[in-house]
This record gives C-alpha cells, sequence and structure tokens, in this order.
C-alpha cells in the first residue's frame, strides 16, 4: 500500500529468499523505476514487490501470481491488478490476504466489481522468519529505520481506505501487526498515543546503539548525535 512498506519488505525477500531474483519498485523512484522494470520483463523468473504503481497499464509476460499484501484501498484498483496475470489467453492466480474482520470485502468485491471468490485455506508448515527479520534489524540500522517507517506508513494507508466501514483502524491490532513486521520496538505516533501493548515485548537493546551497515551513514549518524549532545 505504501513506498515505504515495498522498501522494508523487498529488502526483507533479498535476504530470505535466495536463488530467486527481487526487484523494487513504487512511485517515488522516478528515474529508476523504467530500468527496473525493464529489467524485470527480461528476467526468466522472479518476484516483483510493488504499490499500485504497477496496477494497471503495463504489460509483463507470464505473471503466475499476483500476491495482495495489502487490499487496494478501491475496488477497481482490486481488478486492476488481478488484471496483471492471466493475460491474453494465459492461466494464472490472484490472491488478497484478508484478516477475519475484513471478510466482508469479500461482498463487496462480488456486487461492486462482480468478481467472484474462492478462499485459499492457510498453509501448514509455514517456517517463522521474524526472527531472521529482527536480527536483520540489530545488525543493521536502516533495516531497523525501514521496518519502523513501513509500520507507520501502512497504519496511515489502513486509516485512509476508501472502505472505512471495513478497514477500521480502531479494530486493528497493532501488537500483532508490530509483530508481523518484526518491530524491535514500538514506535511514536498519533494513532498509538495512550494506547498499552502488553501482547508485543520490545527488544532489551537500546535501540539507539543499533549502527548503520555502510560506514558512511553511520559517520554523518554519529556526527548529528556530537552535535545534538
Amino acid at each position: 500500500s505504501t513506498c515505504a512498506c515495498v522498501e522494508y519488505y523487498g529488502k526483507a525477500l533479498e535476504s530470505l529468499i535466495k536463488q530467486v531474483k527481487i526487484m523494487s519498485i513504487h512511485g517515488k523512484m522516478k528515474h529508476k523505476r523504467n530500468r527496473i522494470f525493464t529489467e524485470f520483463r527480461k528476467l526468466p523468473g522472479g518476484i516483483l514487490v510493488c504499490t499500485d504503481v504497477m496496477a494497471r497499464g503495463i504489460d509483463i509476460p507470464e505473471v503466475h501470481w499476483v500476491l495482495q499484501y495489502d487490499p487496494p484501498s478501491s475496488a477497481s484498483a482490486f481488478v486492476h491488478r488481478c488484471g496483471r496475470t492471466a493475460r491474453i489467453g494465459n492461466v494464472g492466480s490472484a490472491l488478497v490476504f484478508l484478516l477475519p474482520m475484513e471478510e466482508s470485502y469479500i461482498n463487496f468485491l462480488s456486487i461492486n466489481q462482480k468478481c467472484p471468490m474462492q478462499e485459499m485455506k492457510p498453509q501448514t508448515n509455514v517456517l517463522d522468519l521474524l526472527p531472521k527479520l529482527k536480527s536483520m534489524a540489530l545488525a543493521d540500522r536502516a533495516v531497523f529505520e525501514k521496518g519502523m517507517k513501513a509500520f507507520v506508513s501502512y497504519i496511515q494507508a489502513y486509516a485512509k481506505h476508501e472502505c472505512n466501514l471495513i478497514f477500521r483502524i480502531k479494530d486493528l491490532d497493532f501488537a500483532s501487526l508490530a509483530r508481523g513486521f518484526a518491530l524491535l520496538k514500538m514506535p511514536k505516533m498519533p494513532e498509538l498515543r495512550g494506547k498499552c501493548f502488553p501482547d508485543f515485548t520490545p527488544v532489551t537493546v537500546n535501540t539507539d546503539s543499533i549502527s548503520f551497515k555502510d560506514k558512511n551513514r553511520e559517520k554523518q549518524r554519529q556526527k548529528k548525535l556530537e552535535e545534538q549532545r
């Protein structure tokens, strides 16, 4: 749903999935966008993590799966996203992830877009990759900051969803969401002010001590910290 989520999950997938080309694309890239799109089209296989910038007006041959991690803010965008697969007589699949409290979105789509859907049973024996993501965040401030920005942007996008009768921010389980983003601590933001999260355990490490792997970025950060002191 957001550029920050693409940045974070693109980085995460690069580390978690080996021997598969992972590429990321979103609206803020501007000049790089065309190069990434052209490069992805030429690949024999791979994964493209993207915002709705790729939902329409583009043609990528032989897309087997469109995975919609975030339900789109408009019903028409849902169909456009699905339309990236099974083009010109080919076969393909599209999947949207919904929380139990969001399931009335299925009826909404069937009425609004005449789009029949069927439930896919949850996968069994799924690997828990969150500890590895947490380790990545502890080892590199860039990953830690990307995760925090992604979480904040996700909540802000959820609050602005077109179907706010279905996607109600007051019903979101912020603790579970933070665990799903492998956060090391809860960020400070208006939507979380005054709330307690007994189901979320922050790391005991002082996150200010996490440094950037990029030595130049870390040098700049230390310089700023020195100035603040």
